[in-house]
């Protein structure tokens, strides 16, 4: 890939402390310093080496206090116009015209070559940008997945195959992320483009910062060379919202139940090894307290490191947890609806498996952290669920010691069998 450049406006209409014709004051914005360091980014700083090279590059200048400012937010005619320079961005096929009424003049062509680029779709707002107004990072995420789409058409059916996975962000569990921002921001996670912060928010309400911004044009530069299939985060949450698991993906090993083993009792015929026939589908119960479905089911293998983990690794499991025998993390979403009454030990009576376990919650100082729905937040009462329809995580082992019945096989009232086992 060759290195990014801006194409056709010139230094006229570089960034500065702002944009030039943006308003600001241009005499009281100079060129960065011949060494590209600034006072406000130490060599420490998070995004020091980005910054440098977003200067270098001609995407931003300091201001001549010597300053970055890498905290300011960016504004959206401001990064229209930034999107728009991407030489490397092709054209998409059917373009919209640029019917806002309120970007300013300076920023009309950015924003139309942003459109033409596919980061911006006009149809999608009320006529307004609302230009001046700070990029929020649930709207960034959009914009760059929308231009991602343009790239690779892989990269649109990753935009629609995520639409009922499970985000790694704690506004998804806390049910506060929006829907209409859902889809880009599992893909700008999936594919490393833009991450949680500390608080394990994604912070979709957030500016913007320039600081971020210029990290982000280098990592989208990296992405968009990059096929959608080659990123294993990007694969998990696609394979999730498919068919509500990542076994596949994490736990390949596990195929489907052999015919030679299934108790005879069952028609082989009715087996399938694809969660999704089975999701959100009335289950067979051992015992008659609660009716039972699957909502998810994540695996997560804990003896991996870095980019080899899931990408759900960080949600649900603490850097000194440790397992036994090779097993692996198995973490479920019930959806149960309770009959009459029910504590928890009959909640944990309802599958007999040490996989798909109802029984007992995660308790990792990441789920919490995260805000995953938990079977203590729904006990009152001498124990006993205190709702009717509780859903929530709860962890298993899945097991590949033939020893420790490395199998699941679960029965959906309809007659369907779900079964894999471990490939011995």
């Amino acid at each position: 890939m060759k290195k990014m450049i801006l194409s056709g406006v010139t230094a006229l209409a570089l960034f500065t402390g702002g944009v030039i014709g943006s308003g600001s004051n241009g005499s009281s914005v100079e060129a960065a310093q011949a060494t590209l360091k600034f006072k406000d980014v130490p060599s420490t700083h998070w995004a020091a080496a980005a910054i440098n090279s977003a200067v270098e590059q001609g995407f931003f200048k300091g201001y001549s206090d010597g300053t970055f400012k890498p905290s300011s937010p960016v504004t959206k005619a401001e990064m229209a116009s930034i999107l728009g320079r991407l030489t490397d961005q092709p054209n998409a096929a059917a373009q919209e015209a640029n019917s806002f009424t309120d970007v300013p003049e300076w920023a009309k062509g950015g924003v139309s070559s942003a459109i033409a680029k596919g980061f911006i779709i006009p149809s999608n707002y009320n006529g307004k940008l609302d230009a001046k107004a700070s990029l929020t990072r649930g709207e960034m995420a959009t914009w760059l997945a929308q231009g991602l789409t343009v790239v690779d058409p892989d990269y649109k059916q990753a935009l629609s195959d995520v639409t009922n996975t499970v985000i790694p962000a704690k506004e998804y569990f806390t049910g506060k992320l929006a829907s209409n921002q859902k889809n880009a921001v599992a893909v700008a996670l999936g594919t490393g483009l833009m991450s949680v912060a500390s608080d394990k928010n994604f912070g979709t309400d957030r500016t913007t910062t320039r600081a971020e911004v210029a990290v982000l044009i280098s990592r989208y530069v990296s992405v968009a060379k990059t096929k959608p299939a080659d990123f294993q985060g990007l694969n998990e949450l696609r394979e999730v919202g498919l068919t509500g698991t990542n076994l596949s993906i994490i736990a390949p090993k596990y195929k489907m139940y052999p015919e030679r083993r299934l108790p005879k009792s069952y028609d082989y015929s009715k087996v399938t090894d694809d969660f999704s026939k089975i999701r959100n589908e009335e289950l067979v119960t051992v015992t008659n307290y609660a009716d039972l479905r699957l909502k998810n089911w994540i695996v997560v293998n804990p003896y991996v490191q870095l980019s080899e983990r899931s990408i759900y690794y960080p949600v649900f499991v603490d850097e000194k947890d440790r397992l036994i025998r090779g097993a692996y993390y198995s973490f479920v979403e019930f959806d149960i609806n309770i009959k009459n009454s029910m504590n928890q030990l009959q909640g944990g009576s309802l599958i007999n498996s040490a996989t798909i376990n109802p029984l007992r919650s995660p308790n990792s100082e990441a789920v919490f952290a995260y805000n995953v729905p938990r079977i203590s937040e729904l006990i009152g009462a001498r124990g006993l669920f205190n709702v009717k329809n509780p859903v929530y995580w709860a962890e298993g082992l899945l097991h590949f010691d033939k020893e420790l019945d490395p199998e699941v096989l679960l029965v959906l009232k309809n007659g369907t069998i779900y079964g894999v086992t471990a490939k011995q």
